[in-house]
């Protein structure tokens, strides 16, 4: 097969495109000042406190059950703050026709995510509170370490556990696209312990596939609405992307990127805490859990300020794995398809603006993407690759 064969010059985006992305980088916005306020009035009124005092009254003056007590509040709170901005994502999904979500699924997947979400956060603020109270000088360290160790077990856990929460997976049944797919998988390196159809179309008009979990959980699945409308070349094609993420060690890589920084946050952390309770006397101890706000704050803080930083670095392993893409497919027009479209089912901006895509996208721009494989494609002899 030639390399350069039916390759499809990518279209424009269109005028809807480009109001859905406006519309949805927004949200994005409001939602981070909203958080960023609610942490902010908290701090500076003494609210903080107040919730406090509420959470170990209902409980009785014990420490871990009013720290759970006040994680569910703040949570609570901030939901209810946010409820109005997630309403309205819900209706642009159905606006722009990308949705097959029902308001009452919507409700129970809002009140799933809520649970999910109370657990572990409560989970993180007893480990990070139970670490401040039994080593109070080096606390920041300790959690460090801990934290890095939740990270990779969520990482592990979460395609058998959290997952199937919120979405149905079935193991595919086509048994030849599966022993290509896993055959894939052997070339790059790894071993595939199943191949699952992702049941998506139950609440999305959206297509998606992913490599997903570690080790004895490592998975690839494949959203229902890929497998109804793209070939077996261009789901190959969209899975080689994924496995070049594995070849190159962007997992690994991506762990120590994450542990690099957040060393520093916990460092920050530390150092911010230490002047709240010292010098600015806002709380009376280092494990005073009324200082989570101030917590928050920093770790957002920092997140904002590295996240161009994070995203060039994603976008530098993105282009590595499509690079990867070429190398191990028979020709990249199934690739150059399957972004396109992609892009048009997903709504997706092939060609957002520099400072959009430097400072929202963690992907390269699909435009970007395409011609990559254009440029690979006329390099090649007009043979097959493989």
């Amino acid at each position: 097969m030639a390399s350069t064969a039916a390759i499809v010059p990518s279209p424009s985006d269109s005028p809807e495109a480009r109001r859905y992305n406006r519309i949805r980088r927004w949200l994005g916005i409001f939602d981070f000042i909203l958080g960023l306020s609610l942490m902010v009035a908290l701090l500076v009124t003494g609210w903080s406190g107040t919730l406090r005092d509420i959470a170990y009254k209902a409980s009785f003056q014990h420490y871990s059950v009013a720290l759970f007590f006040y994680v569910l509040m703040l949570m609570l709170l901030s939901k209810v703050l946010g409820l109005g901005l997630d309403y309205y994502g819900f209706r642009l999904e159905h606006r722009y026709q990308l949705s097959n979500l029902r308001l009452r699924a919507w409700i129970w997947d809002e009140v799933k995510g809520f649970l999910v979400g109370v657990i572990l956060a409560g989970i993180v603020a007893e480990l990070l509170y139970f670490i401040m109270r039994q080593a109070p000088e080096h606390w920041w360290l300790i959690a460090w370490a801990a934290f890095l160790g939740l990270f990779v077990l969520l990482a592990q856990l979460a395609p058998v556990i959290l997952f199937p929460i919120f979405y149905k997976f079935a193991p595919l049944e086509n048994e030849e696209l599966k022993a290509r797919l896993v055959r894939l998988g052997e070339r790059a390196g790894t071993r595939v312990r199943g191949v699952y159809q992702w049941k998506l179309s139950e609440k999305s008009k959206k297509a998606n596939a992913a490599l997903t979990g570690l080790g004895n959980t490592r998975r690839i699945i494949l959203a229902d609405t890929l497998l109804a409308n793209y070939s077996t070349d261009e789901i190959e094609a969209v899975l080689a992307h994924e496995l070049g993420h594995h070849v190159h060690r962007h997992i690994l890589k991506s762990i120590l990127v994450q542990a690099g920084m957040t060393f520093v946050g916990f460092w920050a952390a530390n150092l911010v805490l230490h002047y709240a309770v010292d010098r600015m006397h806002m709380f009376e101890t280092l494990s005073d859990f009324a200082s989570l706000p101030l917590l928050m704050l920093v770790a957002t803080t920092l997140s904002l300020l590295v996240l161009p930083l994070l995203n060039a670095y994603s976008r530098f392993n993105e282009r590595q794995a499509d690079r990867y893409a070429f190398r191990s497919i028979a020709a990249v027009a199934p690739f150059i398809s399957a972004m396109n479209k992609l892009a048009e089912q997903n709504l997706a901006e092939r060609s957002p603006s520099r400072w959009v895509e430097w400072l929202f996208h963690s992907h390269p721009a699909i435009s970007r993407r395409v011609a990559a494989a254009e440029a690979w494609a006329k390099l090649q002899p007009a043979t097959s690759n493989r």
